[in-house]
């Protein structure tokens, strides 16, 4: 698939203002995905995640393939029709991350991974091919290659043999992909904290001529200027023409950070797993709406926020309902946390355009730390 990606402007510090374009309209990047693991972004309805102005969503090849099936999906005419989420692209992950959670190094091989999965402890095998063929099933409009996720930290030779893999098995992914005319696929860069690494897999994987590039490995365990470094080593050697996406992230100030290194999609979970914990993301920082200061307070999670909680409901409502376990103030965070996101990234765009992100990120973390 032409996925039609087209830088509109790099600021002084190499952040990019662009679109993509694709049989769902034009998207404009940088841009947050929140993640509907199991086909669904935790309590949200997709009419709510369109009002929240979420552009594209990303659901799991892993948790899809152990239920209800790739076979079920694709009865049902593919992720779009099953979901019924008909107002954007859908992006499926490979199931990477998911089975070297729950595979040992030994049961990992040239051919793919051995691992058991987490419902029921069946032994499970997954392979680049077999990752493509699930994802050409579900039908999504950006799939991902197969890559192996090591963890953090590990020794320069091991990462060395890990990206070299990772590279045989993004050519298998490519070769596997029978619907590279409907499914756009991007490559994953890795190599860990390491700079020759993450260099070498950059230009290597950037040959084979990708719809787009993850950098992927990151948000691990490394702590916050390893985790830039590593953003930097991959993305000064991708294509300039090309998306780039940085996997698992979703922090408000590495948001920013990603978007002044290069980056132009993220996704996480973060702000619907806070939204359970009763957690809302605010300009002021996190806000914990169980604490008792907020039992009588009338006003909205947030003053200015446009979105659907903020505008109809209290922070002493939606502290009673966090407090007596009712799934409504669940979702009405995870709308508002949401809502944050897809915001923040519009005030990014916008502080592109106007070449002042830089002084943005610094008003918006000392508001954001202030606490």
């Amino acid at each position: 698939m032409d996925l039609k990606f087209k830088v509109l402007k790099t600021d002084k510090n190499g952040a990019r203002l662009g679109e993509f374009k694709t049989k769902w309209g034009t998207h404009k990047t940088p841009m947050f995905m929140p993640v509907g693991t199991q086909a669904t972004v935790k309590t949200l309805s997709p009419e709510e995640l369109t009002e929240a102005h979420a552009d594209i969503i990303l659901s799991n090849t892993y948790h899809l393939w152990l239920r209800p099936g790739e076979d079920v999906v694709d009865n049902a005419g593919g992720l779009h029709n099953f979901m019924n989420y008909k107002t954007g692209p859908i992006l499926t992950d490979c199931g990477g991350f998911q089975v070297f959670s729950l595979a040992k190094p030994k049961d990992i091989s040239e051919e793919g991974v051995k691992f058991k999965s987490h419902l029921d402890g069946k032994e499970l095998f997954l392979t680049p091919e077999k990752s493509i063929e699930i994802q050409n099933k579900l039908a999504s409009d950006i799939i991902m290659s197969f890559d192996e996720c090591p963890p953090y930290p590990v020794t320069h030779e091991y990462m060395k043999n890990s990206v070299e893999r990772t590279l045989r098995w993004a050519k298998r992914s490519l070769d596997a992909n029978k619907k590279r005319d409907t499914q756009a696929q991007f490559g994953i860069v890795q190599g860990g904290e390491f700079e020759d690494l993450r260099k070498w897999s950059a230009i290597e994987t950037a040959k084979l001529d990708f719809d787009g590039y993850s950098v992927g490995g990151v948000s691990v365990g490394e702590d916050e200027e390893t985790k830039l470094k590593m953003i930097e080593y991959a993305t000064k050697y991708l294509p300039e023409d090309k998306i780039r996406y940085l996997m698992g992230v979703g922090e408000p100030i590495d948001l920013i950070d990603g978007v002044l290194r290069g980056i132009d999609i993220f996704d996480c979970v973060l702000p619907t797993r806070l939204a359970r914990h009763g957690n809302a993301l605010t300009r002021d920082g996190r806000t914990n709406i169980r604490n008792a200061k907020f039992i009588n307070d009338l006003t909205p999670i947030e003053k200015d926020c446009d979105c659907y909680a903020c505008r109809n409901y209290t922070k002493s409502y939606i502290r009673h309902l966090i407090v007596s376990d009712e799934s409504f103030g669940q979702r009405l965070i995870s709308i508002h946390n949401i809502r944050f996101l897809t915001k923040l990234m519009e005030d990014i765009r916008l502080h592109i355009e106007k070449n002042d992100l830089l002084e943005f990120r610094e008003e918006f973390v000392s508001r954001y730390k202030k606490k």
